[in-house]
């Protein structure tokens, strides 16, 4: 696998839409972020900091916004499994598109802020 499109197009076609529209979202809700891969899943990146990650597993699609992207959001995300710096959203329901959105904003920000407090050092 050498990007993204290469990541997703392994997937069927039902699973590929899903992806697509969870990398739509980040990429509209984090413009400025570059694409990559890391650990075999789609990453993106702010100042050369990991924002989030997202991959297709078996049964859900999983959103790995690292530990402060889950805090912050947990009353929201608590209807769906969760492990330490990851949630699942299953296939059998609707993607909660505004919501992944809105963690990725908070993920850039949060970003920004740190690389904002770091020059200031």
């Amino acid at each position: 696998m050498v990007n993204i499109d290469d990541y997703i197009h392994q997937f069927p076609p039902e699973i590929q839409e899903k992806l697509r529209s969870v990398r739509e979202t980040i990429r509209e809700a984090s413009p400025e972020a570059t694409e990559g891969l890391s650990f075999g899943m789609p990453v993106f990146r702010l100042n050369g900091k990991r924002l989030l990650y997202f991959a297709a597993h078996t049964n859900h699609i999983g959103l790995y916004a690292l530990p402060s992207g889950h805090l912050a959001f947990k009353e929201e995300l608590k209807g769906y499994k969760q492990g330490k710096g990851s949630v699942q959203f299953p296939y059998g329901q609707p993607l909660p598109l505004e919501l992944i959105g809105r963690i990725a904003e908070f993920r850039t920000e949060e970003e920004r802020q740190r690389a904002k407090g770091k020059s200031k050092k």
